[in-house]
């Protein structure tokens, strides 16, 4: 798959933004199965998983561009994979809110100001805490790893 993806060196942010988006749905259903839908301390586990694909995203760069990766050229693909990973999970989660009223039923009674919460304003609200997430993660890792002069 690796060297599949390699073939692919300009869409590595919309790759690995899908595989993010895949990794947070499948963590979505087991959380749910398990009945900790509503524990809202695990979303630092979603954090992981978007910094983990970030990461495989910078790393899948540098592999494919001969070791090369300046400072901008990483931002824009940690955001990139970031953006399009939170958007994608953001719609799956506005579908799976309107198809599943009990959900949104039960999460208007445990959320602060539940009761102004909509499947609209749920879904904006994860999108917000997953860009600006994405954001930070990647300014993180960005200065963590070895990067070329801009």
């Amino acid at each position: 798959m690796i060297r599949k993806m390699a073939k692919y060196p300009t869409r590595i942010p919309q790759i690995y933004g899908t595989l993010v988006t895949i990794a947070l749905i499948l963590y979505f259903f087991i959380i749910y199965a398990l009945g900790f839908i509503y524990v809202t301390e695990l979303r630092v586990f979603n954090l992981a998983i978007q910094v983990a694909g970030i990461y495989l995203a910078l790393k899948q760069y540098r592999r494919t561009h001969d070791g090369e990766l300046n400072y901008l050229r990483a931002m824009s693909i940690g955001v990139g994979t970031s953006f399009i990973a939170t958007s994608t999970f953001v719609l799956f989660l506005f579908i799976y809110l309107n198809a599943d009223p009990n959900m949104m039923e039960t999460i208007r009674e445990h959320a602060p100001l539940g009761q102004y919460l909509d499947p609209y304003i749920a879904s904006f609200s994860v999108w917000l805490e997953g860009i600006f997430s994405g954001f930070m993660a990647t300014f993180v890792i960005v200065n963590y790893i070895r990067t070329d002069k801009a």
